[in-house]
């Protein structure tokens, strides 16, 4: 039966494939392709984790009290025959070698299917053993991520499915849909299969939806409880316009969706042709569109799309995932070395460390003791709290500006007091390399405008520093006191509150009456409804995910900037900018 569900419309695209679910677990589960060549280490890896199950279970067994109940005897029982289940091992195994899933992931989606048949059993007796199965395979999953096995809850029941046939979707595009996803995870998936993807949770600036938005594929972020309706392996279609979510859509809405498919296809053809013109108003302004990027890898998608420089390189990607085991100063000098190189010459900026609220290093840095991570200890708080962390970065970007034009940016500066602190210890890090005679070279230095405070001091950031990079996601987030990622207010978000327009209205234009370069670095830039209240506000360098420059490029290049200015003055004066707005072409 079709049904639909709504959340928020953050890639835009249609995609149209098989669902595959990540599971919801307790246990932080790794989900990631491997290479043909390593299904065997992987089985084997799987194999040894379930033995080691079986080995505590069995030793259980045998150091059981005498006087336990006979029940608990007999769950023990029940355990060790499920984890020689045939279906759960040959289940998990076709996953690992015909998705080429790492264990893991093979385990969660096997047991998805098994706890579906589960439910269809009219048995009371039996039904309940899918509570077991799961706390079985969490054992496992325990043992796989080396954390050892611990009690596991059983886990709500879900709703029943039809057997999945593995080799039917080999060659259909898959959509993936979970209850969320880090911006560590979803680097796992920049090279993967996925046409798109699907989210409980999430607004539309969270981390989760500008990851999306740098994958270039549709996505919907939201859905509240998409990954407990959509069963493995259904066909569904993500309008990442509407942000609607389809499933098990009739053939007319399927051919529909597939119209506007194709339509979506050959407009992005049509903006390929742009790639190599001039980004120049229709009355001569040169306006700059440069990228954000996470990875250096991500320099060729900048050079394709036509991007004149590297305008954020959210460095944090760097340090996500570690276990505490932080990047070193050769491995980073290393990674923005690349990027420098993979830009040609084109400047690159590269931001210090942004970590914490949505994007935490590490479960230990990121528990329930921060009540409220967004306004603790994160960004520049966090490098000034451990100067050690810090100068070992900095080294690191100084060495990297040797080989071409390097910006280092600052995140979430607020007090003169810090910025007074980051150029000392920036001064440190260059005695630093001085002493070692190790090369290095010039750049130049900018903070970010994210906070209120620092937007009504920008005259005081102007004197430290040679640019400004406005981060419109955490500005609006902290000027109207909504969590971007929290879906229950996601609606209150709005780029277009007279208080937002304000601040950023006034740092571009302090930056132009000071002549110091400023841009926009936040989600905003890379909204071509936006574009031209930007230009007419006085932007003229725009940064953005790769994928979004040709479409801004299209608006720019249909722009007068001297009518635009007028139009931008009567949007400000307004009490509801948004009734001004034009609809996008």
């Amino acid at each position: 039966m079709t049904f639909s569900i709504h959340g928020l419309a953050v890639a835009r695209g249609i995609a149209i494939g098989r669902a595959v679910l990540v599971a919801s677990s307790r246990v932080d589960v790794a989900h990631y392709f491997i290479r043909p060549d390593q299904v065997a280490s992987e089985i084997e890896r799987l194999r040894k984790a379930r033995d080691e199950v079986v080995d505590e279970l069995q030793r259980l067994q045998k150091d059981m009290p005498k006087d336990a109940p006979h029940e608990l005897v007999a769950l023990l029982d029940v355990h060790l025959m499920l984890l020689q289940d045939v279906e759960l091992t040959s289940g998990v195994r076709l996953w690992i070698e015909e998705r080429l899933y790492n264990a893991e992931w093979a385990l969660t989606s096997q047991l998805e299917i098994i706890a579906r048949q589960f439910d269809e059993m009219e048995d009371p007796y039996l039904r309940e053993r899918k509570a077991d199965m799961e706390q079985v395979a969490e054992r496992v999953l325990h043992c796989l991520k080396g954390t050892g096995s611990l009690v596991i809850q059983a886990k709500r029941p879900a709703r029943p499915q039809q057997e999945l046939q593995l080799g039917d979707t080999m060659d259909v595009p898959l959509v993936l849909v979970a209850h969320d996803l880090s911006p560590a995870d979803m680097l796992q998936f920049k090279q993967s299969v996925f046409a798109g993807f699907v989210t409980d949770v999430g607004g539309k600036t969270s981390h989760t939806a500008i990851v999306a938005r740098s994958l270039d594929i549709p996505a919907v972020v939201g859905a509240r409880s998409a990954s407990q309706l959509v069963k493995q392996d259904d066909w569904v279609i993500i309008d990442g316009d509407a942000g609607v979510v389809i499933v098990d859509p009739s053939p007319i809405i399927l051919a529909d969706y597939g119209f506007k498919q194709r339509q979506g296809d050959l407009e992005r053809e049509r903006l390929a042709r742009l790639r190599h013109t001039p980004a120049v108003t229709l009355d001569g302004q040169k306006i700059e569109l440069i990228a954000n990027i996470e990875m250096p890898e991500d320099t060729a998608a900048a050079i394709t799309a036509g991007a004149v420089g590297v305008g954020l390189f959210r460095s944090e990607f760097l340090f996500m995932g570690r276990q505490g085991n932080l990047p070193g100063e050769d491995e980073q000098y290393e990674a923005y070395r690349r990027a420098v190189d993979g830009m040609n010459g084109l400047p690159v900026t590269i931001r210090t460390v942004d970590v914490g609220a949505d994007k935490p290093l590490d479960e230990a840095r990121h528990d329930a003791a921060h009540l409220n991570p967004a306004l603790g200890l994160r960004a520049i708080r966090w490098s000034l709290a451990d100067p050690a962390m810090f100068l070992t970065q900095l080294r690191a970007i100084l060495r990297a500006a040797a080989h071409g034009k390097v910006n280092l940016l600052v995140p979430m500066l607020a007090h003169g007091s810090e910025i007074r602190q980051t150029l000392a210890l920036i001064d440190q890090a260059r005695q630093d390399l001085d002493r070692r005679g190790a090369a290095y070279g010039p750049v130049r230095l900018g903070a970010m405008i994210e906070i209120p405070a620092a937007a009504l001091s920008v005259r005081m950031f102007l004197k430290y520093f040679d640019f400004l990079s406005i981060g419109t996601n955490d500005l609006i987030q902290y000027t109207l006191a909504i969590d971007r990622a929290d879906e229950s207010v996601a609606h209150l978000y709005d780029p277009l509150h007279p208080a937002v327009l304000r601040l950023v209205a006034d740092t571009i234009a302090e930056c132009v009456k000071q002549g110091k370069g400023v841009s926009v670095c936040g989600e905003m830039a890379g909204d071509v409804s936006m574009t031209r209240l930007l230009l007419g506000l006085g932007l003229r360098s725009f940064s953005m995910h790769p994928s979004q420059v040709l479409a801004v490029k299209h608006q720019v290049l249909r722009s007068d900037t001297a009518k635009l200015a007028l139009w931008a003055e009567k949007v400000l004066a307004s009490d509801e900018p948004a009734s001004l707005m034009p609809a996008t072409r």
